[in-house]
């Protein structure tokens, strides 16, 4: 392992087996605006760190999360079983507390997911504590509000639900879905007024639709119709006192909404990227 120092920013790189892609993550260290970027080559119980902050450290939850010699950007990923996770403390997570009208965000991963049930990838996004400390976060699959199998991109400014309806239903969701049991680079943007998700860097705009499980809520007795790709957001990004967590987030049960499969890489920018550059990150 070797490192080196560019104006601003400490980078720490490492060696890549030959699995791995060291020009894929070169790419995505000289992408703008880049907040943190993990590849997950740390060994299990051992924390996971940002090549871009070493301060950005990933702590496994209530247990350990194995490395599989398996990932497209450094040759290894985590192996996530549907109950595991890693975070980072809210008092922590510094850069990664993106908030403020205006404020733009990009989550990537690279992922593998089972394709078994709603996984949530990264980001700060709590919906128990203090009725709900939600701020942004990438998921695979929320059914309740039309994003079965898809791209999520959750964003909320007061951190709670969306009224009058009893969850957050703000939250792109791609046209395409995601194929199961392999890897697969998802990704979701947020520029201010709008979400938008991405499977392999492709956007694909949805019709807008009649949003499931809105019917005759007050002031919505038809319910509600609208595209959820792109998903018109103009409320900003809250500051709710969410840590950062991967695999998983607070339920009012515990922790919830796991991820079940591999990741490979997650990457968050402070900036809304565009179609052309994520593709320039797939592979």
């Amino acid at each position: 392992m070797f490192c080196f120092l560019i104006p601003g920013i400490f980078w720490l790189l490492s060696a890549y087996n030959n699995t791995g892609d060291s020009l894929l993550v070169d790419k995505v260290l000289k992408t703008s605006n880049l907040i943190a970027l993990w590849t997950f080559e740390e060994d299990s119980g051992i924390p996971r760190l940002s090549l871009t902050n070493q301060s950005l450290a990933l702590l496994e939850g209530d247990k350990p999360i194995p490395k599989i010699d398996d990932g497209p950007l450094s040759g290894s990923s985590i192996l996530l079983d549907g109950s595991s996770y890693l975070s980072i403390p809210n008092k922590k997570t510094g850069s990664l507390n993106i908030s403020g009208p205006g404020r733009h965000v990009t989550l990537i991963a690279w992922v593998k997911w089972s394709g078994e049930q709603t996984g949530f990838v990264g980001g700060m996004w709590n919906e128990y504590q203090d009725g709900g400390k939600r701020q942004y976060g990438l998921f695979v699959s929320l059914p309740y509000y039309n994003g079965k199998d898809q791209v999520c991109g959750h964003v909320s400014y007061s951190g709670k639900a969306t009224p009058p309806f009893p969850y957050s239903m703000d939250y792109s969701a791609s046209e395409q879905v995601v194929a199961p049991n392999e890897w697969v680079c998802i990704a979701f943007t947020y520029d201010g007024t709008w979400i938008k998700s991405f499977v392999n860097g492709e956007f694909i705009n949805r019709e807008e639709e009649l949003i499931n499980h809105t019917i005759g809520y007050p002031g919505f007795p038809d319910g509600i119709t609208q595209s959820k790709n792109p998903y018109f957001f103009p409320d900003g990004i809250g500051d709710n006192g969410s840590d950062f967590t991967v695999g998983a987030v607070l339920l009012k049960s515990g922790m919830g909404n796991f991820f079940k499969g591999q990741i490979g890489g997650l990457a968050v920018f402070d900036r809304a990227l565009d179609e052309e550059e994520l593709k320039n990150l797939v592979d």
